[in-house]
């Protein structure tokens, strides 16, 4: 069996930590090798392209990038690597990440980034989780063990529901 593949997960800013950190914590509960940087598409941009040219041969299975505002860092990764790209649209004082959103999301044919939801950290690791589960076995159980956990979760929250309104009704 070969070594597992690590996520990249890139922030264009330091000030993105906070909403990342989701992710973060879910790689972790996976047990999935990861490592964080922050690079920025305007302001390295030769960095940002190094570090995702040679992700592969450095043992990455998937990037994560986050990025608020103009929201370039995703695409900027994605044009120098054939390893998927997730963007995290960052909210950001302007637009509510409206624009970070547009700008991850809009991408030129050849050159593609999924995307997740404004600072959806927790699903961009879990998508990033599902793709290395494609050769990951024991991924791949982890994560139906939490969709049963799940569907269990909200049983019993239906449950109680129940009993509450039945409790209404009675009184």
């Amino acid at each position: 069996m070969s070594e597992q593949k690590k996520v990249a997960v890139i922030m264009g800013s330091d000030s993105d930590f906070p909403v990342v950190s989701g992710a973060i914590k879910t790689l972790n509960a996976y047990g999935v090798p990861f490592e964080v940087h922050v690079m920025s598409a305007h302001r390295t941009p030769e960095a940002a392209a190094e570090f995702s040219a040679h992700a592969r041969e450095n043992g990455f299975g998937v990037i994560i990038a986050a990025a608020g505002k103009a929201a370039h860092l995703a695409g900027v990764l994605a044009a120098h690597t054939t390893i998927p790209v997730i963007g995290i649209p960052i909210k950001s004082s302007t637009l509510d990440g409206l624009d970070a959103l547009l700008a991850t999301v809009q991408m030129p044919k050849g050159i593609p980034v999924a995307t997740v939801a404004i600072d959806g950290s927790d699903n961009a690791a879990i998508l990033a989780v599902q793709m290395l589960a494609l050769s990951d076995e024991i991924l791949a159980e982890k994560l139906a063990a939490d969709k049963i956990g799940m569907k269990n979760g909200v049983a019993q929250k239906d449950a109680a529901l129940q009993e509450k309104v039945q409790a209404l009704i009675e009184s």
